[in-house]
This record gives structure tokens, sequence and C-alpha cells, in this order.
């Protein structure tokens, strides 16, 4: 599909909603994803460098393959930011509302990842559930309270008692003896 026909396709098919602007264009997008694993290339590359790279009389040192991964992947990159920057596409990689869904996600996505670290897994999950019922599904918040217990009590009996795989903990579980 070319990228007028792109953006015909309508919002189903990455195309722009009439009246909204881009918030960043494909081009731009394409250079700063290149850009961050070429970094991150590097700095496999770099610190395989220390551990060592070469071929000994017992055979390969334990950096040879993960760097010239590394290479091939910072060569990649290299090559997908010269085609991104070769072919200029200015059409809109995401617009304001498909932004704003997407963070309606992955904000409280973080947040439940950060709180697993003060509150446990399990009250965590719970607390993530309830609040994705209430505010994204529009749930009565004691149904999503209940759902939220219950789905963390079902996490805590599967991984705790039955298979005895210890997942973080915080507060609640250290109060119960767990």
């Amino acid at each position: 599909m070319q990228a007028s026909e792109a953006n015909e396709a309508g919002p189903a098919h990455g195309g722009e909603t009439p009246g909204e602007r881009g918030v960043a264009s494909r081009m731009a997008v394409e250079i700063a994803v290149a850009a961050a694993v070429a970094l991150l290339a590097a700095v496999a590359i770099w610190s395989n460098l220390s551990i060592g790279v070469g071929w000994t009389d017992d055979g390969p040192q334990a950096g040879y393959f993960p760097m010239w991964i590394a290479v091939i992947v910072l060569a990649c990159s290299l090559v997908a930011m010269a085609q991104a920057w070769r072919e200029a596409d200015r059409t809109p990689f995401v617009t304001a509302t498909q932004l704003r869904q997407v963070g309606v996600v992955l904000l409280p996505l973080a947040l439940y990842v950060l709180a697993i670290g003060w509150l446990g897994i399990y009250v965590s999950s719970a607390l993530f559930l309830a609040g994705f019922m209430v505010f994204v599904g529009r749930f009565p918040w004691w149904k999503s309270a209940a759902f939220g217990l219950a789905a963390a009590l079902l996490l805590f009996w599967v991984f705790e008692i039955q298979f005895r795989v210890p997942l973080p903990k915080g507060p609640v579980e250290t109060m119960l003896g767990y």
C-alpha cells in the first residue's frame, strides 16, 4: 500500500481522522526507534569488548557471539535509519486521539509495575484490574472491587499455594503471615 492509499484508508488502517493532525511523522518515529536500537547495540558492543571478543585456542571468548550479533543489529538499525531518511515519509504515525488511547493503557500499566515494589503483585493486580474496570470499562466500583479481589486471591492460590512460586509480596501479605 502506498502512502497516498494509506491516508485514504482511514483511521482503522493507519490513516488520519479527518480534521486531526498527526503528533509524529512516520519518518521521525522510524528514525527515533532505529537510533534507540543502534544505541543499545553500541552499548552491547562496548560491554562485550571488555570481556573479550576474540578467538582463543579453546574457542571463542565470552563476548564473541554477543558482540557480533550486536554489530549486525547496529548495521541493520543504521540501514533502517537511512531508509527512513531517504523515503522521508511525513504521513502521521500517530494522532493525538490514538496517543491518548495508548496513554489510557500505558500510564496505569507503568503505575502498576511501580506499585508491585511497594504493595506486592497481588494487591497491585487487584487495584489495577479494579481501576481499569471502573475508569475504562465504566463498571460499578463494587463489582470492580469484587472482581479485583477475586482475581488476586485466585492468583495467590495458584502461584503461592499450588505451584509454590513466590512472587513479590507487600505489607498485606506480610501482615497475613506470608
